[in-house]
């Protein structure tokens, strides 16, 4: 089956068809990592996103539902130059194209990637529609230009689930602890579609975790009595998700948090700091990051496209932490008498890096031990 790639630009890319069929729109973003192509497509941050993969050959390891981040999948397309129609690993259960088809997500091959790569560095994310359903190229560039803007996007809804509920799966063993097991500490884990590995890593630091949508009020969360708050990530611009940053705004001060990814963007505004659209966003696993309080570069996973303004945060008191060795823009901050970290990167990264892993146990050993969140965090080591 043929399918076509459009950009509102009026750029064609036509390529073979693999996964589901039909028609769908996004933003058109790349990302540079090698592996991991099952957890990016069940990571709900891609919501409303077409990703394009820089690296040639995906789908030879096949896939399986261990590797899951969430439910389901949530992009709106996957791009590649070439997948692989038989995967060889003995924890896969089954392949890259049966999935995707399953999952209701079009994908399309044999293009030229390294060319739209460059076309999105050079001038930037574009909205693009992906089908299998029309080849006019007319038709296909205007439902692009028709596709909205991910500024002023709130898709944390989309994502989100409003169930409050227990998490105790650890990264080690993939087994559920049993309940003589579960620590004393609790943390309650504010879902904007958060990732399966974040809940995984807090409950491997010894913390009893409870998820609760990002929608829930700031007395209904005092209600499940938490000793911290771990604020994730999520899809879209984080200034549109007005309910989630006046909830944190009225929380703040009254435990410590940690924020990851667009969690980092909410706590941020909430402080009274702006966020901004970056040119492309950055999206891969091997993004360089220079962690200031201990004097080390990190190499991280990431995911996001819009980034806190420097200027802002500085003045709501947030002592910038992490710095992208790529563009200079913030991946980090503490603020000390709030008693907030957040990182923009993902320490929970799977699979790997797992360079900055070592946040969620300093963040649990601060919480059980009842000292302040500062940046002297940052220097831990595992």
């Amino acid at each position: 089956m043929n399918c076509a790639l459009a950009l509102a630009d009026g750029t064609i890319f036509r390529g073979r068809a693999f996964g589901a069929a039909g028609t769908q729109v996004g933003e058109v973003v790349f990302n540079t990592s090698m592996t991991g192509y099952q957890e990016i497509f069940t990571d709900p941050s891609y919501c409303g996103q077409i990703v394009t993969m820089t690296f040639p050959l995906m789908g030879n390891y096949g896939v399986n539902r261990e590797d899951f981040e969430s439910t389901r999948a949530w992009l709106s397309g996957f791009v590649v130059r070439e997948v692989s129609p038989r995967p060889s690993n003995y924890r896969a259960t089954g392949d890259l194209e049966g999935l995707l088809r399953e999952q209701g997500v079009i994908g399309i091959s044999d293009i030229d990637t390294r060319a739209l790569t460059r076309r999105i560095r050079e001038h930037g994310a574009v909205n693009g529609v992906i089908s299998t359903e029309t080849s006019d190229a007319r038709e296909l560039v205007k439902a692009a230009r028709a596709a909205p803007s991910m500024v002023g996007a709130n898709l944390v809804e989309r994502v989100i689930s409003h169930d409050i509920s227990e998490w105790a799966q650890r990264v080690s063993d993939l087994e559920r602890t049993s309940d003589a097991a579960l620590p004393t500490k609790h943390i309650v884990a504010l879902d904007c579609g958060i990732k399966q590995n974040i809940l995984r890593h807090l409950a491997t630091a010894g913390c009893r975790v409870t998820v609760a949508p990002s929608s829930l009020g700031a007395d209904a969360i005092r209600a499940l009595k938490p000793d911290a708050l771990v604020v994730g990530n999520g899809p879209g611009d984080p200034a549109a998700v007005g309910a989630a940053i006046e909830t944190l705004r009225e929380l703040i001060g009254s435990m410590p948090m940690l924020g990851v990814c667009l969690g980092h963007q909410l706590l941020s505004l909430a402080l009274g700091a702006e966020t901004y659209k970056l040119r492309f966003g950055h999206h891969g696993g091997n993004v360089p990051v220079f962690n200031r309080p201990a004097g080390r570069v990190e190499i991280t996973s990431q995911n996001h496209g819009f980034a806190v303004e420097a200027a802002s945060l500085e003045r709501a008191g947030g002592e910038v932490t992490h710095v992208n060795l790529n563009d200079d823009s913030i991946e980090g901050f503490v603020h000390a008498k709030a008693g907030l970290i957040a990182v923009q990167f993902h320490p929970e990264a799977g699979p790997g890096p797992h360079d900055a892993a070592y946040l969620f146990r300093a963040f649990a050993e601060a919480v059980a031990e009842g000292r302040g969140v500062d940046a002297g965090l940052l220097a831990f080591r595992n």
